[in-house]
């Protein structure tokens, strides 16, 4: 009787899976890279795409909201007021509508290839900034056109895009995980989003908030994010410490719920998938 021997390929060990990703950072660098080149590929705009959404917006919401209904702008045109918070938001909602599907749209590489599964969301959550950054040049020339220049406050900008980025980050690693177990994920995402960007202040001003709900208003860390922008950007007040705090830990107990959670999945995704 002739037996087969049966030869098992593992990891090393699953650890740390910040280490993991920090090990494989080459293969976030290409996968971003690729899905970069993905992304604009038989594009006519290219990579205007990445101004064209904020600035349509931006123009319906000045008519609509600006204009019309007179909604007020902390002293800033409506017009650099809404653009500077549609650019956080943008780039958080496009890291999460990629993001989401990012395992799913890979399944066949997953299922033969071992690497930390950590780094598809990471490149998901990472692309849009490259987006982010060509309608951040657009608002700095709104900026120069209505004569507004950034103040000492500046210097904290890199805060508030840090506290997007983790925040988009600890999301999709939770819905990615989320949606190879339970595919409708992708329905709910849009839905989200949409919600999102009424309880976000996109188009309005913080302020309109009484105070004292101001901290739980800031539990949705993009409050924080869109007011931080703001005032680092046009000199509109700054988000409080309560809003920072509240904020802060949404993001902590978010990214580590939703790492327990991939964690715990990434052992099943080849054969759920």
């Amino acid at each position: 009787m002739n037996r087969t021997n049966l030869t098992v390929i593992t990891p090393d060990g699953i650890g740390d899976p910040w280490s993991e990703a920090w090990a494989y950072r080459e293969l976030l660098y290409f996968t971003v890279w690729r899905d970069l080149r993905v992304r604009y590929r038989h594009i006519g705009l290219g990579a205007a795409w990445a101004v064209v959404q904020p600035f349509t917006m931006m123009i319906v919401l000045s008519l609509v909201l600006g204009l019309m209904a007179g909604v007020p702008a902390d002293g800033a045109p409506y017009p650099v007021f809404t653009f500077a918070g549609l650019v956080p938001w943008i780039y958080f909602a496009s890291a999460m509508t990629h993001g989401a599907s990012s395992l799913v749209s890979i399944q066949d590489f997953l299922a033969t290839v071992y690497f930390p599964r950590l780094i598809v969301p990471l490149a998901a959550v990472l692309v849009p900034l490259v987006d982010a950054a060509l309608a951040f040049a657009v608002l700095t020339l709104m900026m120069a056109w209505y004569g507004i220049a950034p103040g000492p406050a500046l210097i904290a900008l890199p805060v508030f895009v840090l506290l997007a980025v983790v925040f988009a980050a600890s999301a999709t690693t939770w819905l990615s995980a989320l949606n190879v177990k339970y595919r409708d994920v992708r329905f709910v995402v849009p839905f989200l989003l949409q919600f999102g960007l009424f309880a976000t202040p996109v188009a309005y001003p913080s302020s309109l908030v009484p105070e004292p709900w101001r901290g739980l208003y800031a539990l949705n860390p993009m409050v924080t994010v869109v007011d931080g922008f703001r005032w680092t950007l046009i000199s509109t007040p700054a988000p409080t410490g309560v809003m920072l705090l509240a904020s802060t830990c949404t993001v902590v107990v978010t990214l580590a719920l939703g790492l327990r959670y991939f964690r715990r999945m990434e052992r099943v995704f080849a054969d759920v998938l």
